[in-house]
């Protein structure tokens, strides 16, 4: 670990290793993403570990990621330049003014739950617009359901809230039905469990356009 690091960056420091370390999630994406040479456009960056874990793991196509909160675009900012990391930026933005131009592969990660019923309709539907033939849109996302894990889920995301991690309390989670009906017109649509080790109801959503 760096010398000389305020709190919060160790803070930073230790959740990205305990996250590398625990959740399936960016094996997953580099799963997906390993073979489809385009840029990816990343929605819910955070602190920006999975833009940091392609680029560790061989993606060296760009990747353009968003976050709604500045402090963590800024340590993703700071962290980019330590590694010397071309092709990556790190831009403040608030998906509910919608997305901008891009072409390629896009990823939505552990956000739709912070969004109305309309929001995510209309962010999804931007998302799979921007997603290029051969390209895929890969969504990470609690679905609702009457499991206990999503009960867990809903816990997990109110103590962020409540810890300040993140900036918003969820407001709506979206079925696996919501996703095919806004989704498979676009292409193939794939949804399965993405629990790994952690008990919460997350599900991996990818859409493949051909």
């Amino acid at each position: 670990m760096p010398a000389r690091m305020t709190h919060r960056q160790r803070w930073d420091h230790y959740y990205t290793a305990a996250k590398l370390r625990s959740d399936p999630l960016y094996a997953a994406v580099l799963a997906e993403l390993r073979d489809i040479p385009l840029p990816l456009l990343d929605l819910g960056c955070g602190l920006g570990i999975l833009a940091f874990y392609l680029r560790d793991h061989g993606i060296l196509t760009p990747i353009h990621s968003l976050d709604y909160d500045q402090r963590k675009i800024e340590e993703a900012r700071k962290t980019a330049v330590a590694k010397n990391a071309s092709g990556l930026t790190f831009d403040f933005h608030d998906a509910r003014e919608g997305l901008p131009d891009h072409h390629g592969n896009v990823t939505i990660l552990d956000i739709l739950q912070f969004f109305t019923p309309q929001e995510i309709e209309r962010l999804l539907t931007l998302a799979a617009e921007r997603v290029a033939p051969g390209g895929k849109l890969v969504i990470r996302s609690g679905l609702r359901d009457d499991s206990w894990r999503f009960k867990i889920t809903v816990a997990g995301d109110l103590l962020a809230k409540c810890t300040l991690w993140m900036k918003a309390a969820p407001t709506h989670y979206p079925t696996a039905d919501d996703f095919r009906q806004i989704l498979a017109k676009y292409g193939k649509l794939r949804i399965s469990p993405l629990w790994g080790g952690t008990p919460f109801n997350n599900h991996l959503i990818v859409l493949e356009k051909t």
